[in-house]
Protein backbone atom coordinates (compact mmCIF):
# COMPACT_ATOMS: atom_id res chain seq x y z
CA UNK A 1 0.00 0.00 0.00
CA UNK A 2 1.30 3.43 -1.03
CA UNK A 3 1.23 6.42 1.48
CA UNK A 4 1.82 9.55 0.75
CA UNK A 5 2.26 12.73 3.43
CA UNK A 6 3.15 16.10 2.70
CA UNK A 7 6.58 17.65 4.72
CA UNK A 8 8.93 20.60 4.14
CA UNK A 9 12.84 21.28 3.73
CA UNK A 10 14.55 24.61 4.21
CA UNK A 11 16.34 26.24 2.37
CA UNK A 12 18.44 29.66 2.96
CA UNK A 13 15.44 31.32 4.15
CA UNK A 14 12.47 29.67 1.96
CA UNK A 15 10.91 26.59 2.16
CA UNK A 16 10.44 23.95 -0.01
CA UNK A 17 7.92 21.21 -0.13
CA UNK A 18 8.66 17.82 0.34
CA UNK A 19 6.33 14.42 -0.43
CA UNK A 20 7.16 11.66 2.23
CA UNK A 21 5.92 8.49 0.25
CA UNK A 22 5.91 5.79 2.06
CA UNK A 23 5.19 2.13 -0.33
CA UNK A 24 4.76 -0.99 2.19
CA UNK A 25 4.80 -4.51 0.44
CA UNK A 26 6.22 -7.94 0.21
CA UNK A 27 9.90 -8.50 0.54
CA UNK A 28 12.67 -8.73 3.28
CA UNK A 29 11.75 -7.34 6.26
CA UNK A 30 13.30 -4.00 5.82
CA UNK A 31 12.81 -0.15 6.05
CA UNK A 32 14.79 1.69 3.57
CA UNK A 33 14.92 5.67 3.18
CA UNK A 34 16.16 7.20 -0.14
CA UNK A 35 15.90 10.79 -1.29
CA UNK A 36 19.56 12.53 -0.41
CA UNK A 37 18.62 12.28 3.27
CA UNK A 38 21.44 12.82 6.02
CA UNK A 39 22.49 10.90 8.60
CA UNK A 40 20.20 12.53 10.83
CA UNK A 41 17.23 11.39 8.01
CA UNK A 42 18.93 7.95 8.04
CA UNK A 43 18.43 7.89 11.93
CA UNK A 44 14.94 8.32 11.58
CA UNK A 45 14.62 5.01 11.18
CA UNK A 46 14.87 3.68 14.61
CA UNK A 47 13.28 6.45 16.41
CA UNK A 48 10.38 5.81 14.02
CA UNK A 49 10.25 2.40 15.18
CA UNK A 50 10.74 2.72 18.84
CA UNK A 51 7.82 5.34 18.77
CA UNK A 52 5.05 3.57 16.72
CA UNK A 53 5.59 0.41 19.11
CA UNK A 54 6.08 2.84 22.52
CA UNK A 55 2.49 4.60 21.52
CA UNK A 56 0.70 1.15 21.28
CA UNK A 57 0.36 1.24 17.64
CA UNK A 58 1.90 -1.80 15.08
CA UNK A 59 5.18 -1.66 13.03
CA UNK A 60 4.91 -3.49 10.09
CA UNK A 61 8.21 -5.54 10.71
CA UNK A 62 7.25 -8.22 8.68
CA UNK A 63 7.14 -6.50 4.87
CA UNK A 64 9.67 -4.47 3.26
CA UNK A 65 8.56 -0.61 3.37
CA UNK A 66 10.53 1.99 1.40
CA UNK A 67 9.86 5.71 2.39
CA UNK A 68 10.99 8.31 -0.55
CA UNK A 69 11.66 12.14 0.07
CA UNK A 70 10.89 13.72 -3.41
CA UNK A 71 12.16 15.62 -4.81
CA UNK A 72 14.64 13.38 -4.53
CA UNK A 73 17.49 15.40 -6.11
CA UNK A 74 17.35 18.04 -3.24
CA UNK A 75 19.31 16.71 0.06
CA UNK A 76 17.05 16.51 3.06
CA UNK A 77 18.81 17.24 6.67
CA UNK A 78 17.42 17.18 10.10
CA UNK A 79 15.02 15.13 12.06
CA UNK A 80 11.95 17.00 11.02
CA UNK A 81 11.12 14.34 9.16
CA UNK A 82 10.34 11.99 11.88
CA UNK A 83 6.36 12.66 12.01
CA UNK A 84 5.74 12.72 8.60
CA UNK A 85 7.37 9.39 8.23
CA UNK A 86 5.41 7.52 11.21
CA UNK A 87 2.22 8.74 9.72
CA UNK A 88 3.17 7.60 6.29
CA UNK A 89 3.84 3.89 7.37
CA UNK A 90 0.71 3.97 9.61
CA UNK A 91 -1.28 4.78 6.64
CA UNK A 92 0.79 2.42 4.20
CA UNK A 93 0.46 -0.38 7.19
CA UNK A 94 -3.58 0.26 6.99
CA UNK A 95 -3.48 1.61 10.97
CA UNK A 96 -4.64 5.38 10.14
CA UNK A 97 -7.09 5.41 6.48
CA UNK A 98 -5.92 6.72 3.31
CA UNK A 99 -6.05 10.64 2.59
CA UNK A 100 -6.36 11.19 6.40
CA UNK A 101 -3.94 13.90 5.99
CA UNK A 102 -5.01 15.59 2.68
CA UNK A 103 -2.12 17.66 2.06
CA UNK A 104 -1.61 19.12 5.65
CA UNK A 105 2.05 19.28 6.42
CA UNK A 106 3.83 17.22 9.24
CA UNK A 107 7.33 18.30 11.12
CA UNK A 108 8.50 17.23 14.05
CA UNK A 109 11.22 14.82 15.99
CA UNK A 110 10.77 11.99 17.54
CA UNK A 111 11.55 10.64 21.01
CA UNK A 112 11.70 7.14 21.70
CA UNK A 113 8.52 7.43 23.79
CA UNK A 114 6.54 8.61 20.75
CA UNK A 115 6.78 12.36 22.32
CA UNK A 116 7.62 15.19 19.76
CA UNK A 117 10.56 17.50 20.42
CA UNK A 118 11.74 21.10 18.82
CA UNK A 119 12.71 21.32 15.50
CA UNK A 120 14.02 24.31 13.41
CA UNK A 121 12.77 26.35 10.81
CA UNK A 122 8.85 25.87 11.52
CA UNK A 123 8.13 29.88 10.77
CA UNK A 124 9.45 29.58 6.84
CA UNK A 125 7.61 26.20 6.88
CA UNK A 126 4.17 27.75 7.72
CA UNK A 127 4.92 30.91 5.31
CA UNK A 128 5.14 28.41 2.49
CA UNK A 129 1.72 26.38 3.94
CA UNK A 130 0.18 29.35 3.89
CA UNK A 131 -0.06 29.62 -0.23
CA UNK A 132 -0.74 25.74 -0.29
CA UNK A 133 -4.21 23.85 -1.01
CA UNK A 134 -4.79 22.55 2.70
CA UNK A 135 -2.81 25.68 4.96
CA UNK A 136 -2.99 23.22 8.17
CA UNK A 137 0.44 22.15 9.74
CA UNK A 138 0.97 19.25 12.82
CA UNK A 139 4.27 20.82 14.38
CA UNK A 140 5.28 20.16 17.80
CA UNK A 141 3.40 21.66 20.84
CA UNK A 142 6.62 23.81 21.61
CA UNK A 143 6.42 25.45 17.97
CA UNK A 144 3.10 25.44 17.54
CA UNK A 145 3.53 29.29 18.78
CA UNK A 146 6.22 30.17 16.09
CA UNK A 147 3.80 28.70 13.68
CA UNK A 148 1.12 30.39 14.17
CA UNK A 149 2.52 34.14 13.51
CA UNK A 150 1.50 33.46 10.04
CA UNK A 151 -2.01 34.52 9.10
CA UNK A 152 -4.14 32.86 6.99
CA UNK A 153 -2.91 29.16 8.56
CA UNK A 154 -4.96 26.15 10.76
CA UNK A 155 -1.92 25.01 13.12
CA UNK A 156 -2.03 22.06 15.14
CA UNK A 157 -0.04 21.92 18.56
CA UNK A 158 1.11 18.00 18.52
CA UNK A 159 2.27 16.76 21.93
CA UNK A 160 2.73 12.97 20.70
CA UNK A 161 2.69 10.51 17.71
CA UNK A 162 -0.49 8.94 20.43
CA UNK A 163 -2.65 12.26 20.55
CA UNK A 164 -1.81 12.54 16.60
CA UNK A 165 -3.32 9.68 15.91
CA UNK A 166 -6.67 9.79 17.88
CA UNK A 167 -6.65 13.21 16.22
CA UNK A 168 -6.98 11.55 12.68
CA UNK A 169 -9.32 8.90 13.78
CA UNK A 170 -11.09 11.49 15.28
CA UNK A 171 -11.80 10.10 18.86
CA UNK A 172 -9.89 13.76 20.50
CA UNK A 173 -9.58 16.32 18.57
CA UNK A 174 -6.37 18.70 18.65
CA UNK A 175 -7.45 22.62 19.24
CA UNK A 176 -5.47 24.51 16.35
CA UNK A 177 -4.13 27.87 17.85
CA UNK A 178 -5.24 31.10 16.80
CA UNK A 179 -3.09 32.50 13.73
CA UNK A 180 -1.62 35.79 12.72
CA UNK A 181 1.33 37.66 14.80
CA UNK A 182 0.62 40.96 17.05
CA UNK A 183 3.17 43.28 18.24
CA UNK A 184 2.93 42.90 22.24
CA UNK A 185 3.78 46.12 24.09
CA UNK A 186 6.85 45.31 25.13
CA UNK A 187 9.34 46.81 27.68
CA UNK A 188 12.89 48.56 26.27
CA UNK A 189 16.13 45.68 26.76
CA UNK A 190 17.51 45.82 29.96
CA UNK A 191 20.71 48.18 29.27
CA UNK A 192 22.86 50.45 30.80
CA UNK A 193 21.02 53.94 30.50
CA UNK A 194 22.80 56.35 28.92
CA UNK A 195 22.39 58.93 32.05
CA UNK A 196 24.97 56.36 34.17
CA UNK A 197 27.50 56.91 31.24
CA UNK A 198 29.95 60.17 32.58
CA UNK A 199 31.89 61.83 30.28
CA UNK A 200 32.00 61.36 26.58
CA UNK A 201 29.52 63.50 25.11
CA UNK A 202 31.31 63.47 22.00
CA UNK A 203 31.08 59.92 21.48
CA UNK A 204 27.30 59.57 22.92
CA UNK A 205 26.56 61.91 20.25
CA UNK A 206 28.00 59.83 17.88
CA UNK A 207 26.05 56.64 19.15
CA UNK A 208 23.40 59.03 18.71
CA UNK A 209 23.49 60.00 15.43
CA UNK A 210 24.73 56.32 14.28
CA UNK A 211 20.77 54.62 15.81
CA UNK A 212 19.38 57.42 13.94
CA UNK A 213 20.38 56.82 10.55
CA UNK A 214 21.66 52.75 10.90
CA UNK A 215 25.51 53.97 9.85
CA UNK A 216 28.47 51.94 10.90
CA UNK A 217 30.94 53.18 13.66
CA UNK A 218 34.52 52.85 15.05
CA UNK A 219 35.77 53.80 18.50
CA UNK A 220 39.24 54.15 19.35
CA UNK A 221 40.56 54.64 23.23
CA UNK A 222 42.26 53.18 26.38
CA UNK A 223 41.05 50.26 28.13
CA UNK A 224 39.03 51.50 30.81
CA UNK A 225 37.04 54.45 28.98
CA UNK A 226 33.90 52.86 28.17
CA UNK A 227 33.55 51.55 24.53
CA UNK A 228 32.43 48.66 25.87
CA UNK A 229 29.48 50.15 27.77
CA UNK A 230 28.56 52.51 25.64
CA UNK A 231 28.44 50.20 22.44
CA UNK A 232 26.01 47.83 24.91
CA UNK A 233 23.32 50.90 25.73
CA UNK A 234 22.74 51.44 22.07
CA UNK A 235 20.17 48.81 21.95
CA UNK A 236 18.18 50.89 24.29
CA UNK A 237 18.20 54.05 21.80
CA UNK A 238 17.32 52.21 18.66
CA UNK A 239 13.63 52.28 17.79
CA UNK A 240 11.00 48.97 17.91
CA UNK A 241 10.99 46.93 15.48
CA UNK A 242 7.89 46.93 12.99
CA UNK A 243 6.10 44.00 12.37
CA UNK A 244 7.13 42.91 9.37
CA UNK A 245 11.34 43.32 10.67
CA UNK A 246 10.52 41.31 13.55
CA UNK A 247 9.21 38.12 11.52
CA UNK A 248 12.09 39.05 9.22
CA UNK A 249 14.16 38.58 12.20
CA UNK A 250 12.48 35.78 13.88
CA UNK A 251 12.85 33.54 10.42
CA UNK A 252 16.35 33.52 10.29
CA UNK A 253 16.53 33.15 13.96
CA UNK A 254 14.26 30.17 13.46
CA UNK A 255 16.14 28.80 10.46
CA UNK A 256 19.36 28.87 12.84
CA UNK A 257 17.94 27.46 15.84
CA UNK A 258 18.54 30.42 18.27
CA UNK A 259 14.75 30.95 18.69
CA UNK A 260 14.50 30.99 22.83
CA UNK A 261 11.85 28.63 23.82
CA UNK A 262 9.88 31.14 25.20
CA UNK A 263 9.65 33.82 22.65
CA UNK A 264 7.65 32.52 19.19
CA UNK A 265 9.12 36.24 17.82
CA UNK A 266 11.86 38.59 18.30
CA UNK A 267 10.51 41.78 19.29
CA UNK A 268 13.98 43.26 19.99
CA UNK A 269 16.28 44.46 18.09
CA UNK A 270 19.36 41.95 18.06
CA UNK A 271 22.39 42.85 19.18
CA UNK A 272 24.96 40.53 18.60
CA UNK A 273 28.74 40.25 20.15
CA UNK A 274 30.62 38.01 18.72
CA UNK A 275 33.98 36.76 20.37
CA UNK A 276 36.93 37.86 18.34
CA UNK A 277 38.64 33.88 17.95
CA UNK A 278 35.22 33.66 16.08
CA UNK A 279 35.23 31.39 12.57
CA UNK A 280 34.79 32.31 9.00
CA UNK A 281 31.57 30.61 8.85
CA UNK A 282 30.63 31.62 12.36
CA UNK A 283 30.28 35.03 11.12
CA UNK A 284 29.35 35.38 7.88
CA UNK A 285 27.75 31.76 8.14
CA UNK A 286 28.67 28.64 5.73
CA UNK A 287 28.59 24.88 7.01
CA UNK A 288 28.43 21.86 4.94
CA UNK A 289 24.87 23.11 4.56
CA UNK A 290 25.05 26.71 5.23
CA UNK A 291 23.71 28.11 7.99
CA UNK A 292 23.15 31.79 8.85
CA UNK A 293 26.47 33.58 10.61
CA UNK A 294 26.52 36.39 13.15
CA UNK A 295 25.96 39.24 10.68
CA UNK A 296 22.71 37.79 9.88
CA UNK A 297 21.56 36.99 13.25
CA UNK A 298 22.32 41.09 13.87
CA UNK A 299 20.25 41.42 10.81
CA UNK A 300 18.21 45.31 11.86
CA UNK A 301 20.25 45.12 14.69
CA UNK A 302 23.25 45.66 16.19
CA UNK A 303 26.99 43.37 15.32
CA UNK A 304 29.54 45.01 17.78
CA UNK A 305 32.91 43.96 17.73
CA UNK A 306 35.04 44.99 20.55
CA UNK A 307 38.95 44.57 20.31
CA UNK A 308 38.40 44.46 16.31
CA UNK A 309 42.36 44.38 15.39
CA UNK A 310 42.22 40.81 17.25
CA UNK A 311 39.36 39.28 15.10
CA UNK A 312 41.51 37.38 12.39
CA UNK A 313 42.18 39.70 9.20
CA UNK A 314 40.74 37.22 6.91
CA UNK A 315 37.31 37.04 9.31
CA UNK A 316 36.98 41.04 8.98
CA UNK A 317 37.53 41.62 4.93
CA UNK A 318 34.58 39.03 4.26
CA UNK A 319 32.35 41.92 5.81
CA UNK A 320 33.51 44.57 3.51
CA UNK A 321 30.48 42.86 0.68
CA UNK A 322 27.94 42.48 2.81
CA UNK A 323 28.44 46.13 4.51
CA UNK A 324 27.53 47.18 1.24
CA UNK A 325 25.01 44.90 -0.24
CA UNK A 326 22.84 44.20 2.97
CA UNK A 327 23.27 40.38 2.32
CA UNK A 328 25.81 37.22 1.86
CA UNK A 329 25.53 34.91 -0.56
CA UNK A 330 27.34 31.48 0.48
CA UNK A 331 28.30 29.18 -2.60
CA UNK A 332 28.73 25.89 -2.24
CA UNK A 333 28.81 22.74 -4.77
CA UNK A 334 24.66 22.22 -3.99
CA UNK A 335 24.39 25.80 -4.76
CA UNK A 336 24.18 29.27 -3.62
CA UNK A 337 22.42 30.55 -0.79
CA UNK A 338 21.90 34.21 0.36
CA UNK A 339 21.43 35.33 4.04
CA UNK A 340 20.03 39.21 4.82
CA UNK A 341 22.73 41.20 6.78
CA UNK A 342 21.82 44.54 7.12
CA UNK A 343 23.60 45.22 10.13
CA UNK A 344 24.90 48.10 11.81
CA UNK A 345 28.59 47.42 12.99
CA UNK A 346 29.99 49.10 15.91
CA UNK A 347 33.71 48.54 16.27
CA UNK A 348 35.90 49.10 19.10
CA UNK A 349 39.78 48.91 19.40
CA UNK A 350 42.77 50.31 21.41
CA UNK A 351 45.12 52.77 19.77
CA UNK A 352 47.68 50.29 20.27
CA UNK A 353 48.92 46.64 21.27
CA UNK A 354 48.88 48.23 25.43
CA UNK A 355 46.14 50.44 24.62
CA UNK A 356 48.01 53.60 26.07
CA UNK A 357 49.66 55.30 22.85
CA UNK A 358 48.53 59.21 23.18
CA UNK A 359 47.21 58.34 26.60
CA UNK A 360 48.07 61.77 28.74
CA UNK A 361 48.46 59.67 32.22
CA UNK A 362 49.95 56.17 31.10
CA UNK A 363 53.32 55.85 28.74
CA UNK A 364 53.40 53.66 25.96
CA UNK A 365 55.05 50.60 26.06
CA UNK A 366 55.11 49.69 22.28
CA UNK A 367 57.39 50.30 19.35
CA UNK A 368 56.44 52.16 16.65
CA UNK A 369 56.44 49.13 14.57
CA UNK A 370 54.44 47.04 16.74
CA UNK A 371 51.68 50.47 16.64
CA UNK A 372 51.89 50.13 12.68
CA UNK A 373 51.38 46.54 12.57
CA UNK A 374 48.41 46.58 15.07
CA UNK A 375 46.63 49.37 13.18
CA UNK A 376 47.41 47.80 9.62
CA UNK A 377 45.11 44.96 10.75
CA UNK A 378 42.16 46.70 9.79
CA UNK A 379 42.35 47.49 6.16
CA UNK A 380 41.44 50.94 4.50
CA UNK A 381 38.93 49.24 2.42
CA UNK A 382 37.18 47.68 5.58
CA UNK A 383 38.19 51.25 7.41
CA UNK A 384 36.39 53.12 4.20
CA UNK A 385 33.17 51.43 4.75
CA UNK A 386 32.58 52.50 8.62
CA UNK A 387 31.00 56.20 8.56
CA UNK A 388 31.83 57.36 11.28
CA UNK A 389 35.25 57.74 13.45
CA UNK A 390 35.67 58.83 17.00
CA UNK A 391 38.14 58.75 19.16
CA UNK A 392 37.04 57.86 23.29
CA UNK A 393 39.70 59.14 25.60
CA UNK A 394 40.11 58.96 29.25
CA UNK A 395 37.47 60.16 31.68
CA UNK A 396 38.77 62.47 34.68
CA UNK A 397 38.22 62.04 37.79
CA UNK A 398 36.17 65.18 37.97
CA UNK A 399 33.79 63.93 35.31
CA UNK A 400 33.46 60.22 37.21
CA UNK A 401 32.96 61.96 40.60
CA UNK A 402 30.03 63.97 39.16
CA UNK A 403 26.50 62.90 41.15
CA UNK A 404 24.67 64.69 38.43
CA UNK A 405 22.88 61.75 36.14
CA UNK A 406 23.38 62.87 32.12
CA UNK A 407 20.95 62.59 29.36
CA UNK A 408 18.62 59.71 30.11
CA UNK A 409 18.42 56.92 27.33
CA UNK A 410 14.19 57.88 26.94
CA UNK A 411 15.73 61.36 25.61
CA UNK A 412 17.59 60.00 23.27
CA UNK A 413 15.74 57.61 22.17
CA UNK A 414 13.05 60.29 21.38
CA UNK A 415 15.45 61.77 19.10
CA UNK A 416 16.45 58.44 17.06
CA UNK A 417 12.39 57.61 16.29
CA UNK A 418 11.91 60.81 15.28
CA UNK A 419 14.27 61.21 13.01
CA UNK A 420 13.35 57.55 11.75
CA UNK A 421 9.90 58.39 11.05
CA UNK A 422 11.76 61.42 8.98
CA UNK A 423 13.14 58.63 6.91
CA UNK A 424 10.49 56.62 6.83
CA UNK A 425 8.10 59.47 5.39
CA UNK A 426 11.25 60.35 2.88
CA UNK A 427 11.62 56.64 1.51
CA UNK A 428 7.80 55.77 1.26
CA UNK A 429 7.53 53.47 -1.41
CA UNK A 430 10.75 52.17 -1.36
CA UNK A 431 12.44 49.04 -0.04
CA UNK A 432 15.07 50.96 2.25
CA UNK A 433 14.44 51.76 6.00
CA UNK A 434 16.94 54.55 6.58
CA UNK A 435 19.44 56.71 5.77
CA UNK A 436 22.32 54.17 5.65
CA UNK A 437 20.42 52.34 3.10
CA UNK A 438 20.12 55.13 0.51
CA UNK A 439 21.80 54.79 -3.01
CA UNK A 440 22.87 57.20 -5.47
CA UNK A 441 20.00 57.87 -6.66
CA UNK A 442 18.59 58.78 -3.41
CA UNK A 443 21.51 60.76 -2.53
CA UNK A 444 20.96 62.96 -5.77
CA UNK A 445 17.26 63.91 -4.64
CA UNK A 446 17.08 64.44 -0.49
CA UNK A 447 20.89 65.22 -0.36
CA UNK A 448 21.31 67.93 -2.39
CA UNK A 449 23.89 70.47 -0.84
CA UNK A 450 24.02 74.51 -1.06
CA UNK A 451 27.16 76.61 -2.57
CA UNK A 452 28.32 76.80 0.57
CA UNK A 453 27.91 73.00 1.28
CA UNK A 454 29.21 72.24 -1.90
CA UNK A 455 32.31 74.47 -1.86
CA UNK A 456 32.55 72.97 1.83
CA UNK A 457 32.54 69.26 0.89
CA UNK A 458 34.99 70.40 -2.36
CA UNK A 459 37.44 71.39 -0.35
CA UNK A 460 37.73 68.33 2.09
CA UNK A 461 37.67 66.14 -0.43
CA UNK A 462 40.97 67.58 -1.59
CA UNK A 463 42.41 67.79 1.60
CA UNK A 464 41.32 64.55 3.37
CA UNK A 465 41.44 62.58 -0.08
CA UNK A 466 37.97 61.13 0.09
CA UNK A 467 37.37 58.29 -2.14
CA UNK A 468 33.81 58.24 -3.79
CA UNK A 469 32.33 55.94 -0.99
CA UNK A 470 33.23 58.46 1.77
CA UNK A 471 31.79 61.53 0.06
CA UNK A 472 28.76 59.12 -0.27
CA UNK A 473 28.84 58.14 3.51
CA UNK A 474 29.42 62.03 4.58
CA UNK A 475 26.67 62.82 2.85
CA UNK A 476 24.41 60.49 4.27
CA UNK A 477 25.64 60.96 7.68
CA UNK A 478 24.85 64.77 7.02
CA UNK A 479 21.23 63.89 6.18
CA UNK A 480 20.41 62.16 9.79
CA UNK A 481 22.46 64.87 11.74
CA UNK A 482 19.90 66.89 9.90
CA UNK A 483 16.91 64.29 10.69
CA UNK A 484 17.92 65.12 14.43
CA UNK A 485 17.57 68.67 14.30
CA UNK A 486 14.29 68.58 12.52
CA UNK A 487 15.78 70.36 9.19
CA UNK A 488 14.41 69.65 5.66
CA UNK A 489 18.02 70.68 4.31
CA UNK A 490 21.48 69.93 5.00
CA UNK A 491 22.90 72.98 5.95
CA UNK A 492 26.64 73.41 6.54
CA UNK A 493 27.14 72.65 10.07
CA UNK A 494 25.29 69.69 9.45
CA UNK A 495 28.41 68.89 6.90
CA UNK A 496 31.25 70.25 9.30
CA UNK A 497 29.66 67.84 11.53
CA UNK A 498 30.01 64.48 9.41
CA UNK A 499 33.20 65.94 8.23
CA UNK A 500 34.50 65.44 11.72
CA UNK A 501 33.46 62.11 12.14
CA UNK A 502 35.29 61.14 8.90
CA UNK A 503 38.76 62.10 10.21
CA UNK A 504 41.26 59.20 9.84
CA UNK A 505 42.14 58.35 14.05
CA UNK A 506 44.23 55.59 12.86
CA UNK A 507 46.93 57.63 11.01
CA UNK A 508 50.14 58.03 13.14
Amino acid sequence: MLAKIRSAAVLGLEALPIDVEVDSGRGMARLNIVGLPDAAVRESIERVRSAIRNSGLRFPGNKRVTVNLAPADLRKEGPAYDLPIAIGILVASAQLPPGVMDGAIAMGELSLDGTLRHVRGVLPVADMARYADNPTLYVPAVDAPEAALIPDTTVYPVDSLTALVAHLQGFEALTPLAPGAQLAPQPPPPVVDFAEIKGQENAKRALEIVAAGGHNLLMLGPPGAGKTLMARAVPGILPALTLEEALEVTRIYSIADKLPADMPMIQQRPFRAPHHTISHAGLVGGGHWPRPGEISLAHRGVLFLDEMPEFNRRVLEVMRQPMEDKVVTISRAQGSLTFPAGFMLIAAMNPCPCGYYGDPERACSCSMGMIQNYRKRISGPLLDRIDIHIEVPRVSYDKLSKTAPGEPTAAIRARVEAARKRQQTRLAGSDLTCNADMGPAELRQFCALHEDGQALIRTAMRQMHLSARGYHRILKVSRTIADLEGSPDIRTHHLAEALQYRTRILEL
